[in-house]
């Protein structure tokens, strides 16, 4: 999903890719938090709304991260911004977002 509007916001309406990312990692983060806390970490009994907050922080900074690091990586390594987003979204995904899901957010 985040992937799918991200390329398709920068490809098809042209929108600068450090907006796409932004806007994809949103919509990624909104449907994450309701396959997360229902199939996931299987967390139905826990307070929605501590849990939406925790999840909002979090979000916050995973956002953050892919963005800058997107834009970062791309114009450091001067390579396409595809490539730069697979890779930082796969670093924030694996060393920040499901850490910080399984011992904080759903825990």
């Amino acid at each position: 999903m985040d992937f799918g509007l991200l390329f398709s916001l920068t490809e098809v309406a042209h929108v600068w890719y450090v907006a796409s990312t932004a806007c994809g990692a949103l919509a990624g983060a909104i449907a994450n938090f309701l396959l997360n806390r229902h199939w996931s970490f299987e967390a139905n009994e826990g307070a929605v709304n501590q849990q939406a907050r925790r999840y909002a922080l979090v979000s916050a900074g995973s956002l953050i991260l892919n963005t800058f690091g997107v834009w970062g990586v791309t114009v450091l390594f001067k390579i396409h911004y595809a490539i730069s987003v697979v890779a930082v979204a796969l670093l924030v995904g694996f060393f920040f977002n499901f850490p910080l899901q399984r011992g904080y957010v759903f825990r």
